[in-house]
């Protein structure tokens, strides 16, 4: 069975009445993944959206609220859980093997009938920002790249987040003195050249979880590569943006998608 092909889907409650929802269990690098589709209502042909999350297991999981979010401003949403999360196969791995899971991900928004061809955004948010830039270096057909709040560089995390490190050593494998490959391999930063599409970074420069260090060592390294960069620095935000401004930049960020070419 192909990646991103659907093995089941089923209704699911939606918060919001103009997007129906669906939690769909789908076929990547021979496990059943589960994820989650947001898509309006109203029939039509619309720019696919994929959401990948933060965190790892249980923190950071995809919240319906904010893919319906998304859709209701007029994109196909699907945010991949990660393989060994509710329900699916396999076991996630911070970036490594689990970054299939966003690859086959995206498969399936291609081939959904209501996703215009050949316009498939990605988002990631927190570690989700990794998972993005390796799907757009690691796929074809990907559209523009959005990084929020997101971690550019898996060396800085370790160093950066004390709290994450025995996490990290038990995923990965070990620290990144022992194994610095595992975490190169994490860490797409060096292979930004690959990249051929538009990226928009938003992130808070009072960002504890994900210091704003990672966004600026992403831009360098895309402005170095003659790559096509935005940014959105904000002086007085942390990870978390209060609702009004994250309402504001959701609108945002979805117009700038949207004139991507």
């Amino acid at each position: 069975m192909k990646n991103g092909t659907v093995v089941k889907k089923t209704l699911f409650p939606s918060p919001n009445p103009n997007v129906e929802l669906y939690e769909i269990v789908y076929y990547s690098g021979g496990l059943r993944v589960k994820g989650l589709l947001a898509q309006p209502v109203s029939d039509g042909q619309y720019d696919g959206f994929l959401y990948l999350r933060g965190g790892i297991k249980g923190v950071g999981m995809v919240r319906p609220a904010r893919i319906a979010q998304f859709a209701q401003q007029g994109f196909i949403v699907f945010a991949p859980y990660y393989r060994g999360n509710r329900g699916g196969e396999g076991n996630e791995d911070f970036a490594g093997d689990d970054r299939e899971d966003a690859f086959s991900a995206l498969q399936l928004l291609k081939k959904h009938e209501r996703v215009k061809e050949g316009r498939v955004h990605v988002f990631g948010f927190s570690r989700g920002g990794v998972m993005a830039l390796l799907t757009g270096i690691g796929t074809n057909g990907v559209t523009s790249i959005v990084t929020w709040g997101g971690v550019s560089d898996m060396f800085l995390t370790y160093e950066e987040r004390k709290d994450l490190r025995r996490m990290m050593k038990r995923v990965i494998g070990g620290s990144p003195n022992k194994y610095p490959e595992r975490y190169e391999w994490r860490t797409p930063l060096d292979s930004v050249e690959e990249l051929d599409v538009p990226v928009l970074i938003i992130h808070g420069k009072k960002d504890e979880n994900v210091s704003i260090h990672h966004a600026y060592r992403l831009e360098k390294r895309l402005k170095e590569a003659g790559k096509k960069v935005e940014t959105y620095y904000f002086n007085e935000f942390t990870h978390y943006f209060p609702p009004l401004k994250n309402r504001e930049i959701v609108q945002m960020l979805c117009e700038w998608m949207k004139k991507q070419v």
